[in-house]
């Protein structure tokens, strides 16, 4: 499936490239908040190998926010596990699994014949074992500290986009969601957005160019707001969310770029558990749910009822909080 966010290459190169150093391959070839919460993990490769070519096989529509996270040489455009990675067997000297420990990203492992392989214990790999319901950060740092990285959970900060927010300093309401289990409803999106429309904030509305009518829909109900939805690339959404006063958003990318820029964010969570895809603590995310109705069927067409039971109210007082504790 091709992603609705617009992607372009300007730092970051292609690989292969012209390489003068062993390369370090990381493989998770997955989507926007799986990428970001694998950046500490990534930070903690390049101070352990600083010396080393340090290549993502991730998906290539993600090449305007991997080009943000610091230290990456190159991008290998992996769209997922069906094939194995175009690379030659010995052209990588270390091959890392960020993807999981399932049979097929161990395939493509295993395939690249790299002198260190850093992943989950499996046949021929003594890494450590691993355990379900793990903090997904905490997850991957853990893996790679124990092949010697200091990796730090929390450390999720990326660079800033060189594109201007369109909207700086408004409450980005992200109305989103690629699964329909984590899509609230559309008439609490709307009353959160005129609740702060009346409290003076300026409100935007964001998602892909797929969320473009939910996102007018939520415009339309709300009566406020501008709708950005399908209108940014990937850099450009990034940027707005860099210089956001408040991200209001379900278990998505989103948020985790709320929480890689410290900008302060309601988190509304469905069939994800917080526990293991929260954002860092420290006050500025909050994050609302009910683990008591929570079905956990990520794939589900309809809203988790663990987000179902957030109310707009729920919301509103959230965001009104952070609102006066985060003035900047």
């Amino acid at each position: 499936m091709q992603h609705a966010f617009g992607a372009t290459l300007k730092c970051v190169r292609l690989y292969p490239a012209e390489i003068d150093r062993p390369v370090l391959l990381v493989l998770r070839a997955l989507k926007l908040g799986d990428l970001l919460v694998a950046v500490p993990a990534i930070h903690g490769l390049r101070r352990a190998f600083p010396d080393h070519f340090l290549t993502l096989a991730m998906p290539g529509w993600l090449a305007p926010v991997i080009e943000l996270v610091h230290g990456v040489d190159a991008l290998l455009p992996t769209p997922g596990l069906d094939e194995l990675l175009p690379v030659p067997a010995g052209a990588v000297d270390i091959a890392v699994n960020l993807h999981g420990n399932g049979e097929e990203s161990r395939r493509i492992i295993d395939h690249l014949g790299a002198r260190l392989v850093i992943a989950h214990r499996s046949a021929g790999v003594d890494g450590p074992p691993w355990q379900d319901g793990l903090l997904e950060r905490r997850r991957w740092v853990h893996l790679v500290n124990a092949f010697g990285a200091d990796a730090h959970e929390d450390d999720v900060g990326i660079a800033v986009p060189q594109v201007p927010s369109v909207q700086p300093g408004c409450v980005v309401i992200h109305v989103g969601a690629f699964y329909g289990s984590r899509k609230w409803p559309v008439e609490r999106f709307a009353a959160v957005a005129r609740a702060l429309s009346g409290d003076g904030e300026t409100v935007v509305f964001t998602g892909s160019a797929a969320d473009e009518e939910r996102a007018r829909q939520v415009a339309t109900l709300a009566g406020v707001g501008h709708v950005l939805a399908g209108k940014l690339a990937l850099d450009g959404f990034a940027a707005v969310v860099a210089a956001a006063r408040l991200v209001v958003t379900a278990d998505t990318g989103a948020g985790h770029l709320a929480s890689a820029y410290g900008r302060p964010s309601v988190v509304i969570f469905g069939p994800a558990p917080p526990e293991e895809w929260g954002p860092p603590p420290g006050g500025r995310h909050v994050v609302l749910t009910d683990a008591r109705v929570r079905k956990g069927d990520t794939f589900s067409e309809a809203p988790d009822p663990a987000m179902l039971a957030v109310s707009s109210t729920a919301v509103i007082s959230a965001a009104r909080d952070l609102l006066v504790r985060f003035r900047t």
